[in-house]
């Protein structure tokens, strides 16, 4: 089954569902270490494509690696409603410290709101890709990016080198420059951020980028606390065959005998 999708940027193509075959790139852990599954699979199921929107693709091929992040994912949910319909199934724990059971949850993944980018981030974008920005409390004026496929390979790195400074990673990777700022101080720069500072950056970066909303709210049918957690994104997203077999495994063991 085919389908034409317009991505958030206006990048729109013919798209299909997954085949038999792809599922051995799910399965391919060098592509999984080296951050090369997504581009594999959003290739693979890509038939055509009818607009490049702000890419400067003219031999008719999409370049995964310089396609905007949201662009990217809302590709890749695409290809899974084509793959197994819109409905998913997905658990959580509770984050009540006195309960901790389990959510069972399920959503209609076409429902999920979708941001476009404005023109004036498309043309920002097609110009130099900087964005600019100027801080609340250091009054400082700086300048960003938008993160695309190349960026998504490089950040894990940087944040499994530094897991204790994963926001200071992922800021000082984004921002371009400072005003006033040599280069080689950025980072202690932006390590010394106020946390007022740093979260009016990190809605900046949202502000002007595109993509889909995946932050969800669920309730807990134990102890019915209302909480907001992160759309489950794993090798089950795509395989969800392999959930159901969890699930009834987990049933079987915990049936009376």
């Amino acid at each position: 089954m085919a389908d034409i999708i317009s991505c958030p940027s206006g990048l729109t193509g013919r798209i299909r569902g997954m085949k038999v075959r792809e599922e051995r790139i799910l399965a391919d852990r060098k592509l999984a270490k080296s951050g090369g599954q997504v581009d594999e699979l959003l290739s693979a199921c890509w038939e055509e494509m009818l607009e490049a929107g702000p890419y400067a693709f003219t031999d008719g091929k999409v370049d995964w690696g310089r396609v905007l992040q949201g662009d990217r994912f809302y590709a890749l949910l695409q290809v899974r409603v084509l793959t197994y319909g819109p409905e998913y199934v997905f658990a959580v724990p509770c984050q009540a410290a006195s309960c901790r059971a389990r959510i069972d949850w399920e959503l209609d993944l076409t429902q999920l709101p979708v941001r476009a980018l404005s023109d004036t981030s498309r043309a920002s974008f097609m110009a130099s890709n900087r964005f600019e920005t100027t801080l609340p409390d250091s009054g400082k004026p700086l300048r960003f990016k938008l993160l695309t496929g190349e960026d998504e390979r490089r950040l894990p790195q940087l944040q499994r080198a530094a897991p204790e400074k994963l926001l200071s990673s992922v800021l000082a990777y984004r921002v371009l420059d400072v005003d006033g700022v040599d280069a080689r101080d950025k980072r202690r720069f932006l390590e010394d951020l106020t946390l007022r500072d740093a979260d009016y950056l990190v809605d900046e970066f949202d502000r002007v980028d595109c993509g889909v909303d995946t932050t969800l709210e669920v309730e807990c049918s134990a102890c019915f606390m209302r909480q907001e957690v992160e759309l489950p994104f794993d090798r089950g997203f795509f395989l969800p065959g392999q959930a159901r077999t969890a699930r009834r495994r987990e049933r079987s063991t915990s049936s009376p005998a």
